[in-house]
């Protein structure tokens, strides 16, 4: 790996959202830091020049649902691929779920895991830890302590949390601490399904998901939100209906942040096929009026961010009959191609595609992070190094053979996807290049 030293990309189109900067110029970075966009000074000596013509030059990617398996697969090395994975998707900050084996519930686990990933120097990891201890919905966790070893907000992840006086709870003690929760909204009774409810389950025999599972959880979250003052993040939403509540809670002056997944941006419930397991998501994948609310609010800014929800699962647990596979999809290296493929199939501003996974999610990290958060999603002279150049001519098909993530299922297998990411830097270093 190159440690940071001068570096030079010239050539490239550079966009930040953050402050609406589109235009043709280089950027300088010297050690850590970016040190100049455009008008470089004749005095900076480059160590290395890379060469972005017909590139996008943009920030780091910032990846709010991502899966790392440990602890839990340190056997397997899961860390160090999910890792490369996320450099090779342009992605330089991610937020890592606490549902792993054991679950993020002690400091011990959280610093470990920091450390771990500190090590490798890719990519920024901030954990998410258990609201719950071992997610079991019944006792909350020492929130100040896990705060202290690194969490930057709480999170059930996908275990839905059935009793209403603990989260009510959770979000109090929350609120009192500046604190900020994410929510997978799902009714824990009524989702227990397999796929969207609808004529194609019913066809298909599979068990329902109907969409009041997400919107009677929303409810449930407002109205403590509204007692408690508490900032909560919504994570993955799937349908029109969710949208809508979203837009409203908004407009009422809660302090609620949302996310949607790729898979449910771009992919329908017919994309199950004929019971298809790589299709076998959480949440399922609704009907088309819900992909195009989806895409709507993502468009207006109901919805504040785009994720990857990599969850990378090996074959024994996917290559089984649909309804008893392992949910899941990987996705870290598919996320930035499929931004782009949303401003490309609907006209969506190229500026708002690429704000929806560098500067959006930025700002819901921000929320929680405070000031310890610094210049993540955003490019700037004095900010972090953190720079993805991606190619938007380079088409390329999603194989196995393609992803450096362990885990090689996903519903956009034998897809043609448009651009790929040429270079990766975080603080500075040039931690991917492809080739």
């Amino acid at each position: 790996m190159n440690k940071p030293n001068n570096l030079l990309i010239t050539g490239g189109r550079v966009i930040d959202p953050a402050r609406g900067f589109d235009q043709k110029a280089d950027l300088a970075l010297a050690g850590t830091a970016l040190v100049a966009i455009g008008n470089i000074a004749p005095e900076f000596q480059p160590d290395r020049v890379l060469d972005a013509t017909g590139c996008l030059v943009l920030p780091g990617l910032v990846d709010l649902a991502v899966r790392l398996r440990e602890p839990g697969y340190e056997h397997a090395r899961m860390l160090e691929s999910e890792m490369q994975a996320a450099m090779a998707g342009g992605i330089t900050s991610l937020v890592c779920q606490p549902d792993t084996d054991p679950v993020l519930d002690e400091p011990g686990l959280v610093e470990m895991l920091r450390f771990r990933a500190e090590k490798l120097q890719q990519a920024r990891v901030y954990p998410l830890g258990a609201l719950t201890r071992n997610l079991q919905g019944a006792t909350l966790t020492e929130m100040v302590e896990l705060t202290e070893a690194g969490c930057v907000a709480f999170s059930q992840a996908e275990v839905a949390l059935t009793d209403t006086l603990v989260l009510q709870r959770a979000l109090q003690y929350a609120s009192t601490f500046g604190y900020a929760v994410w929510l997978r909204p799902q009714d824990g009774f009524l989702g227990q399904g397999v796929a969207a409810s609808g004529p194609l389950a019913t066809r298909m025999g599979l068990s329902g998901v109907p969409v009041m599972a997400e919107t009677i959880a929303m409810h449930t979250i407002f109205e403590l939100m509204r007692a408690t003052g508490a900032r909560v993040h919504l994570c993955r939403i799937s349908s029109a209906a969710g949208v809508e509540l979203v837009r409203q809670a908004k407009a009422d002056g809660l302090l609620v942040s949302c996310d949607i997944s790729i898979n449910s941006l771009h992919l329908m419930d017919t994309d199950i096929g004929y019971f298809d397991s790589r299709a076998r998501l959480n949440p399922p994948l609704r009907q088309q009026r819900d992909r195009d609310a989806l895409r709507a609010g993502l468009a207006d800014g109901t919805i504040d961010a785009l994720v990857s929800d990599h969850t990378p699962v090996d074959d024994d647990a996917k290559t089984l009959p649909f309804a008893e596979s392992e949910p899941g999809a990987t996705g870290l290296e598919l996320l930035l191609s499929l931004a782009y493929k949303w401003h490309q199939d609907t006209g969506v501003d190229l500026c708002r595609a690429i704000a929806v996974v560098t500067h959006g999610p930025a700002q819901v990290l921000g929320s929680a992070l405070g000031t310890r958060l610094g210049r993540t999603g955003h490019l700037a002279p004095g900010g972090l190094g953190d720079v993805c150049v991606f190619d938007p001519q380079a088409n390329w098909t999603v194989t196995a053979a393609a992803l450096h993530s362990q885990g090689k299922h996903t519903p956009f297998s034998g897809y043609e996807l448009p651009g790929r990411v040429r270079y990766t830097l975080v603080g500075g270093r040039l931690v991917h290049q492809a080739f």
